[in-house]
């Protein structure tokens, strides 16, 4: 299996003169992947072009990232890769405790019920408010919406891409 890449997180804008970038993170850790010295790369929105790049320093203001690259020292050099995706391979994935994983582990998975019943595959993620929603497409009529509470959610086995869960009273 080749090189996967995971989303850190979006570089939406250049600041300053000397190169610094404003990132919007989508990273759960971004005090690891934002640490000076950290190595990422920047994928075009096309994903033809792959950029490595290395923190050199980074601050966080109301919710964004302030990145330096070392490679990078001058506005003109940095402008080009705005809108494009600040990825990090899969071999630097940061270890999970007991009971957590990552998205794109669960995003595909297979949503059974404790009897068994084959409900869907998980589609994507949604991040609503107090907890996440996991949208299950159904083979047929309106996909599932899933609350990722301890009632229902009973089960993830992320190497088996299985889900086992608790249907509630009205959620279908």
């Amino acid at each position: 299996m080749g090189m996967q890449w995971l989303n850190v997180g979006k570089l939406v804008n250049t600041h300053g003169l000397r190169g610094e970038v404003k990132i919007l993170s989508q990273t759960d850790f971004p005090d690891v992947r934002f640490a000076p010295g950290s190595k990422l790369v920047l994928i075009s929105p096309d994903g033809g072009q792959i950029v490595p790049v290395q923190v050199g320093s980074c601050r966080e203001h109301k919710g964004m990232f302030y990145v330096k690259w070392k490679q990078f020292n001058d506005i003109n050099e940095v402008e080009k890769y705005k809108g494009w995706d600040v990825k990090v391979s899969d071999e630097q994935q940061v270890e999970l405790e007991e009971g957590e994983y990552y998205y794109h582990q669960i995003i595909g998975a297979t949503v059974v019920t404790e009897d068994g019943e084959s409900l869907g595959v998980i589609s994507e993620i949604l991040r609503p408010g107090a907890n996440d929603v996991w949208v299950v497409e159904r083979s047929v009529g309106k996909p599932l919406l899933l609350p990722v509470i301890d009632q229902v959610v009973l089960h993830v086995d992320p190497q088996q891409k299985k889900v086992t869960v608790h249907l509630m009273e009205g959620l279908i």
